[in-house]
């Protein structure tokens, strides 16, 4: 493809060179600069591409991409823009074809819920009859391909790559997750969103590699809104204006409150055979009674941005219940069936504001116990433990501390770490180092009405012990479990 075909949708200066030179690939990691390739010079945390202009010249790459100066080359085009990372986004549309505006893409940003939503939403329109990809934390959905994430929002190249193979087996709707560090570095600056969703923010992902402070967070959330047609949003959450700010798109919101063009009234939490859920009733720019089977507040919430969503596609309210009732979510408050009267479930918080967030909405369906199960990861911060603890302490009625990913660490080591959180509380406890042998603990000790949560690892089906990955998937153990294996 000819260099000058794919700048036509960004500003540029040409150094050196002719932007009429054939470009054979597009190459942003320096490892894999090839002859006649195009070569984006991207700065990332550890590396600047930007020094590795010389060895792209000494292996025949055809045109580097700076927004710094370089030196003169007298054999090899140089294309200068102000942001590498915002020109790469454009090109590789450019270069795959614009898959993206072959579909209707749909962006959900917010600091949590983004991932279940992305699957109500999915459940909802294929059951309409749309085919629906996904692009989410936990994986990539492309027809029958289900390939695990690296990053919430992948980079913008190997994101327009994910469009194409989506467009080219006939994928009608994306439904995706967009990170605020996803839009902070452009991944997602080629796309023309049909829809942006805002679920809510709290303070997060703020240090060293992330963002500055809160208020560059938000920013950073609020560039969805301005290159969506239809921005839907939580009228709920406390920062909504700040991230409204300098929208330039059609808004509905949805939320408890007056203020929301959707309202969810009536609320009433539901526990048929061990499966917790709620019913609500909608009210505003549509009437219905929906019914959901994921516990808590958060999951009207969740529920009731997924409507919001259907009614863009005119999708018929019956067919928004059958589907919010199918919906499921792998590791993210996950029901387990089991044989005996008690409610058994995976989730995937792993810090303490997740947990107590979790516990907090279980004690509002008033089980006689809760049994929380948790671990917490080796070499990361020892404060997360005693936070885990302490907050699992208070709110659970027996912790079994178990292993999560041990890393290098050893195991019975974080145990005792998280054991100094809970015996800040009266909370009781249990210490099993297998994991598997706790599942069975709480399996086999399980009372009428319990509720047991399984937390921390949700997705995941591997355990990582001393640089090694190993095969462990929290509902084969169950299974096994209660097949006496």
């Amino acid at each position: 493809m000819i260099l000058k075909d794919l700048l036509k949708e960004i500003e540029y200066s040409c150094l050196s060179g002719s932007e009429d030179v054939e470009i054979g690939t597009i190459v942003y990691d320096s490892r894999k600069i090839e002859k006649d390739c195009l070569f984006v010079c991207v700065k990332g945390a550890n590396f600047d591409g930007h020094s590795a202009v010389n060895e792209a010249h000494e292996k025949g790459a055809a045109a580097v991409l700076v927004m710094d100066q370089v030196g003169n080359f007298d054999d090899m085009t140089v294309i200068k823009v102000q942001d590498t990372r915002y020109a790469m986004a454009k090109i590789s549309a450019a270069w795959l074809s614009y898959p993206a505006r072959k579909m209707k893409i749909i962006g959900i940003t917010g600091t949590k819920g983004k991932t279940t939503t992305t699957y109500l939403i999915k459940s909802i329109l294929e059951h309409a009859g749309y085919k629906v990809g996904l692009i989410g934390t936990i994986e990539i959905i492309i027809g029958d391909k289900h390939i695990p994430a690296l990053n919430t929002t992948p980079e913008s190249y190997v994101l327009q790559d994910y469009f194409k193979q989506m467009a080219d087996i006939g994928t009608d709707i994306v439904v995706m997750e967009v990170s605020s560090q996803g839009l902070m570095m452009h991944r997602t600056a080629a796309i023309d969103f049909e829809i942006g969703i805002f679920t809510n923010i709290e303070p997060d992902h703020i240090g060293p590699n992330e963002h500055s402070s809160f208020e560059e967070y938000m920013a950073c959330k609020s560039m969805l809104f301005r290159q969506c047609k239809l921005g839907i949003f939580n009228m709920d959450d406390k920062h909504v204006n700040d991230i409204m700010k300098d929208h330039t798109c059609q808004v509905v919101t949805y939320g408890l409150s007056d203020k929301a063009s959707l309202k969810a009234e009536d609320v009433e939490y539901t526990n048929k055979n061990g499966v917790l859920g709620a019913s609500f009733k909608t009210k505003g720019l549509l009437e219905m009674q929906a019914f959901i089977d994921m516990p808590g507040i958060f999951s009207v919430y969740n529920g009731l941005c997924a409507i919001a969503v259907c009614m863009h596609f005119n999708i018929k309210p019956e067919d928004i219940n059958t589907a919010l009732l199918q919906a499921k979510v792998k590791g993210r408050i996950e029901m387990v069936e089991v044989p005996g009267d008690y409610t058994l479930m995976i989730d995937y918080a792993h810090n303490a504001m997740a947990l107590e967030s979790l516990l907090t909405t279980l004690k509002e369906y008033n089980p006689p116990r809760i049994v929380c199960l948790f671990g917490c990861g080796g070499n990361r911060s020892k404060l997360r433990r005693y936070e885990m603890g302490e907050v699992s302490g208070r709110l659970a009625d027996l912790t079994v501390i178990t292993s999560d990913n041990p890393r290098f660490e050893e195991p019975a080591d974080i145990m005792e770490d998280i054991k100094t959180g809970i015996e800040k509380t009266s909370g009781q406890y249990v210490m099993i180092e297998n994991r598997k042998d706790a599942i069975k603990y709480c399996i086999d000790n399980a009372k009428t009405g319990d509720v047991i949560v399984l937390a921390g690892k949700g997705h995941e089906d591997y355990q990582e012990i001393k640089g090694k990955k190993y095969p462990m998937d929290e509902r084969v153990l169950v299974k096994e479990v209660l097949e006496g294996k």
